[in-house]
């Protein structure tokens, strides 16, 4: 099998793995108790004005017409109106969407580069203190909750100290007109300064001693030795041929975590004020608003999805001894 009958056939397994997700994400809050109508009940309320506000939800139809109905709007680029908020979902989505892709992708970002970094000269250098003090690093931030990290930062950085804002996305008042005016002022990058440090120091844990690990299999192979030999600086031995074959652990591991990080924004967005897809996934579930909690269940899945299908590219690049068949 070549390179592209491969990748036609990862392109295929992705929208086999999109439908049988979406299909979950249905029959399981179709399935899960409460009902959305009863937020919408008032005191008094007539029978048929109850049927009426269960048709104007769409929730009359049988099962099948409603999975129907969701799948084709899926595909017309809609997640239908919010229950709650009687907006189309993605228009109040979308913004707080890009909120949780920006916090959380430059935490891992930050996290990754500073964890593949010293994880590597945490193996290059093991027995001695550095790596004696990078390991105890290490633990001491994936074993701290986030939350924890978070007030501490808090503590520091914006009680103690002053110089960081306490939460939020940006100063009261501020004028949002555009896309640059939300995201790209400083007044945004300001805000966005403790949480990053948050999720950086709770997520960097993992790549570091993932790292370390594989650099201390990979330091033992031959072709290490060889190029010890050759006379190379030991700068180009360690991250040209040493790191590039290390790293291939971390590739699937960043699929994973990338996941993890976007669903578990709540906690970081929770102790920051910060107005993401945490906290409205979380809402929408305690409404049984259907429309916004799949939403943003969607949005969340698709970037696992899309993360392992990427990581099964990079291999290609990152790996020639991977085999298409």
């Amino acid at each position: 099998m070549g390179l592209r009958e491969y990748i036609a056939r990862r392109i295929g397994q992705l929208f086999v793995t999109y439908w049988a997700f979406v299909t979950i994400l249905f029959v399981l809050f179709r399935a899960a108790p409460g009902d959305p109508v009863s937020m919408f009940v008032t005191q008094g309320m007539s029978a048929e004005a109850r049927e009426e506000t269960i048709a104007n939800l769409g929730l009359n139809e049988p099962l099948y017409v409603q999975y129907v109905e969701y799948i084709g709007q899926l595909l017309t680029g809609s997640f239908g109106t919010s229950f709650r908020y009687r907006e189309p979902v993605w228009d109040i989505l979308v913004v707080k969407f890009w909120n949780t892709i920006l916090l959380m992708g430059t935490a891992l970002v930050i996290a990754y580069v500073v964890g593949i970094l010293f994880g590597s000269l945490l193996g290059w250098y093991r027995g001695r203190t550095f790596e004696k003090g990078g390991i105890l690093v290490g633990l001491v931030a994936r074993s701290s909750p986030e939350f924890w990290t978070g007030i501490v930062l808090l503590s520091i950085f914006s009680f103690w100290l002053g110089i960081l804002p306490s939460g939020g996305m940006r100063a009261v008042g501020a004028d949002i007109d555009t896309f640059a005016s939300r995201y790209l002022a400083w007044d945004f990058v300001y805000h966005m300064v403790l949480p990053v440090m948050t999720g950086a120091f709770y997520y960097m844990a993992t790549p570091m001693l993932l790292m370390r690990n594989t650099m201390l299999d990979v330091l033992k192979a031959d072709f290490i030795e060889i190029k010890k030999a050759e006379g190379l600086p030991e700068h180009r031995v360690l991250f040209h041929h040493a790191v590039r074959n290390s790293v291939l652990p971390i590739v699937t591991v960043v699929a994973i975590v990338s996941g993890t990080a976007i669903g578990g924004s709540l906690v970081i967005e929770t102790v920051f004020n910060w107005p993401g897809m945490g906290r409205e996934m979380v809402e929408s579930v305690n409404y049984n608003d259907y429309p916004m909690a799949m939403g943003t269940f969607f949005l969340m899945g698709s970037v696992v999805i899309v993360m392992n299908f990427l990581a099964d590219l990079a291999y290609i690049y990152l790996d020639p001894r991977v085999q298409y068949d």
